[in-house]
């Protein structure tokens, strides 16, 4: 599996779209719980993917990401938005690189960069809210502009 995960990879890094809508790509998709994702960003797709659904429930699971970088990345800060029925029901936002921040793998990349990371991310949850909704992810840089937007669509039936 992991030459068909290059392969896809490389596809999607290297997908050119006539229009600016990227296609929806299945994060995971197991009895109870479905995740896919699309990017919001009109000029970059990026790729995400994840072991298994049911690892999202354990407090630490591995992930894998890859994109061209188009904006360098001295300072960077996420903010997620949860959507349901067409509202926002929560926000949330971390800064991610900057000064007195962790250093994470990414932090310091120029533009242009290939980003891949393959390894553990950790959720301060305990459980996936249920429900069908968005999450919408946006992350920028210190020059407030977007270095990767994506909308997670999560469908979870789960028994915890």
């Amino acid at each position: 599996t992991k030459t068909s995960n290059v392969l896809l990879l490389i596809s999607v890094l290297l997908y050119i779209n006539a229009s600016t809508e990227w296609p929806t790509h299945t994060v995971c998709k197991e009895d109870n719980l479905e995740i896919y994702y699309k990017s919001c960003d009109p000029q970059q797709d990026f790729a995400f993917s994840i072991d298994h659904c049911s690892d999202i429930t354990t407090h630490t699971f591995n992930i894998r990401a890859a994109a061209v970088l188009r904006h360098s990345i001295k300072e960077l800060y996420v903010k997620l938005d949860m959507i349901i029925n067409g509202k926002t029901v929560l926000t949330y936002s971390e800064t991610l690189c900057g000064p007195g921040h962790s250093k994470l793998i990414f932090c310091g990349m120029k533009k242009g960069e290939h980003f891949y990371y393959e390894g553990p991310v950790t959720l301060g949850i305990k459980e996936i809210p249920q429900g069908d909704y968005t999450l919408s992810a946006k992350l920028t840089n210190q020059d407030h502009v977007t270095v990767a937007c994506a909308d997670f669509t999560v469908k979870n039936y789960l028994d915890y």
